[in-house]
């Protein structure tokens, strides 16, 4: 079964512009309160490197988010590389 994300694709997320470059590696996603959706790598950043993109966008920087496109709403997805398995935490 394939999984796909429950938002439009066109639907605005936050990410870094690491991620969008190849740079970094999605380490963690996180799926807030209000819907909004947030896809990190590991380094640490400051507000002028936060991007704004697509959700078809960082889905062709990294397909393997799709694993976790049921994330629920108030819960994080963190691994340790790209190659490790999705861990679920609630931010609750």
């Amino acid at each position: 079964m394939i999984k796909e994300f429950k938002e439009n694709l066109d639907t605005a997320v936050f990410t870094s512009k690491y991620v969008m470059t190849n740079s970094s590696p999605i380490v963690y996603i996180a799926h807030h309160e209000d819907g909004a959706w947030e896809f990190w790598g590991d380094q640490t950043i400051n507000e002028s490197e936060i991007v704004v993109v697509s959700l078809q966008q960082i889905i062709k920087v990294d397909p393997t988010i799709l694993e976790v496109s049921d994330l629920p709403i108030g819960f994080n997805a963190i691994r340790e590389t790209k190659e490790k398995p999705w861990v679920l935490v609630s931010k609750n």
